[in-house]
């Protein structure tokens, strides 16, 4: 088995990331956990540059190296002629955000980049890693608590695999995209992951991520209250907001409307611990808070888009022409436009994902150009083919 290097000091972590910078690339994954907390807990980052030698790939521990500063690592972040290559990198880069507000740049996510060049939506590592780098990769320390000290040697090994197949797969992939001429595209996919608002949580939009079945201004001013206050609750105090009650509890709260400790008793879904103290106080407030808000001033519920007016064969179409699109481009056709997107374009509205960007390149375009009659869709064989109306 290789060597394997865990940095636990500050100066042995900004030696290789001097050394990293001598690189087109540097590989990065994490571990962390996140079950009894509102901010992940950072456990473990693993590090790679190009080679095979042992010092190419390490193990960074901010637990073991308690006093260790990232600021080397940070730096690298910032270094603009080191891309920074991950996977499914949205959670890592929410850590690395939370706690010092930076994002890697340039940024390179091997799960977009895949889905732009055929491989399925939301494709995983190890996917890429049988499909790509030809390896297998071991699953027995997929549970581990990352918490927990020591690790193992086949818990490493297994964190090390994370950034070391990366390598192959970038590589790859990043040829592929050249080749292609897709670079934008991911380019486009990354904004999303490199925007602050990605990973802001405010209290106050706390309530538009609950799922109710009543739409009513009274009811969400409520709802709207109660989520404003766990959410803030939840982040004072780094616990998971599921800890202070869960959606299903607060939909029931907005729905009684309990005025005392009392009533508050009387709830089927609030955890024990919500029924005194400062949470119980914090749901009274809440609730009457809610009750209080004027009319101008409550949230609007979400649209219905039952009530489009969907033309039926015109959303047929589009599935029709959504279908020649995929396998032309090789793209999932979930990532090019959803089933409401398509429902929507045959309502007559515009205002969608698929007409933006690479997906109006892809497909949008010619969507637009199929609802206003301007092109039509005939089957060849097996194939459906565009043809152009005069």
């Amino acid at each position: 088995m290789p060597q394997m290097k865990t940095i636990t000091t500050t100066e042995d972590l900004a030696a290789f990331c001097t050394m990293a910078a001598g690189h087109p690339y540097v590989t990065v994954d994490t571990e962390f956990l996140r079950e009894r907390t509102y901010y992940s807990k950072l456990c473990l980052i693993q590090l790679a540059v190009p080679g095979d030698t042992d010092e190419s790939a390490v193990l960074v521990d901010p637990i073991l190296g308690s006093d260790m500063s990232l600021e080397p690592l940070y730096a690298l972040f910032r270094n603009p002629d080191v891309v920074k290559v991950f996977h499914a990198a949205r959670q890592d880069l929410e850590i690395f955000y939370v706690d010092a507000k930076v994002f890697p740049e340039p940024l390179f996510d091997t799960q977009v980049a895949a889905m732009v060049c055929g491989f399925g939506e939301q494709v995983g590592y190890e996917t890429l890693v049988r499909k790509i780098a030809k390896e297998g990769v071991d699953k027995s320390s997929r549970f581990t608590d990352w918490s927990r000290r020591p690790l193992s040697d086949a818990q490493k090994s297994y964190a090390l695999a994370d950034v070391t197949h990366l390598r192959k797969i970038y590589e790859y992939l990043a040829a592929q995209l050249q080749k292609q001429g897709r670079a934008k595209w991911v380019a486009e996919e990354l904004r999303i992951l490199t925007n602050p608002e990605t990973y802001i949580s405010r209290p106050e939009d706390a309530w538009q991520r609950v799922k109710t079945r009543t739409q009513s201004g009274k009811f969400l001013a409520i709802v709207r209250e109660l989520a404003r206050f766990r959410e803030a609750y939840a982040q004072e105090r780094n616990i998971p907001r599921s800890r202070v009650f869960k959606d299903d509890a607060l939909v029931e709260l907005a729905s009684t409307k309990p005025q005392n400790l009392g009533d508050l008793n009387k709830s089927r879904l609030l955890l024990r611990e919500a029924r005194k103290g400062e949470i119980a106080d914090g749901i009274l407030a809440a609730i009457q808070a809610g009750i209080a808000c004027p009319r101008e001033a409550m949230p609007e519920g979400a649209k219905d888009d039952g009530k489009l007016q969907v033309n039926p064969a015109l959303a047929d179409l589009l599935r029709v022409l959504l279908k020649a699109k995929t396998e032309k481009s090789g793209v999932a056709a979930k990532l090019i436009a959803s089933s409401a997107d398509l429902d929507a374009l045959a309502a007559g509205r515009r205002d969608v994902p698929a007409m933006m960007g690479w997906r109006h390149e892809v497909f949008g375009h010619d969507a637009e150009r199929l609802c206003a009659g301007e092109i039509a869709l005939a089957a060849k064989g097996k194939t459906v083919r565009i043809v152009e109306l005069s």
